[in-house]
């Protein structure tokens, strides 16, 4: 599924990301980001940019996004790990 939100929208970042990271997440929402519903959440999702996956929740009654969590995407890891050995 794909999603573009407005790019003014407001992210509140729950556990003390960077500004980057938030900055990141806005574009990639506002760019039209590949997301992929929690299917146990209503209103949560992943979304994948590079090699970056963002965890958030879209409120319906307000349309703010919550980030909740970051990490690494699995491809990126694998690329480091075959870099270092």
């Amino acid at each position: 599924m794909v999603m573009c939100l407005e790019r003014g929208l407001e992210i509140e970042d729950l556990r003390n990301h960077s500004q980057e990271m938030i900055m990141q997440l806005r574009d990639a929402l506002a760019g039209g980001a590949t997301v992929t519903p929690d299917p146990k959440r209503a209103g949560f999702y992943e979304v994948k940019r590079r090699e970056q996956l963002y965890y958030i929740y879209i409120s319906p009654d307000t349309g703010k996004v919550l980030l909740i969590a970051a990490w690494p995407h699995e491809e990126a890891l694998v690329c480091e790990a075959g870099a270092s050995a």
